[in-house]
């Protein structure tokens, strides 16, 4: 599992710009089975997005596709980990 960390690199307005793109971009990995959970941070310098992947190079593949990217609007930061402890809501997406 992978914590995809974003930091805005660019003003809030060139991310508006880009957002429903982005968004897009979300949709296509939730309905793929891989992104788990994303949101804003607070304050509003970044985001963060947990996906399910099977290794970083899979992860690094997919931020090539997101806007934020494309346009270096963000940087990016990938953490791995391993779940050992969690809500049983969540096997699914564990195992």
């Amino acid at each position: 599992m992978f914590l995809i960390l974003l930091q805005y690199i660019r003003p809030l307005t060139a991310i508006e710009h880009y957002l429903e793109a982005h968004r897009a971009f979300l949709d296509k990995y939730y309905k793929s089975g891989q992104f788990i959970l994303s949101g804003r941070r607070k304050p509003r310098s970044g985001g963060l997005i947990i996906c399910k992947a099977s290794s970083r190079k899979e992860v690094e593949q997919i931020i090539t596709e997101d806007p934020f990217d494309k346009y270096q609007l963000a940087m990016y930061e990938i953490i791995e980990f391993e779940p050992t402890t969690y809500v049983h809501e969540l096997q699914s997406y564990v195992s």
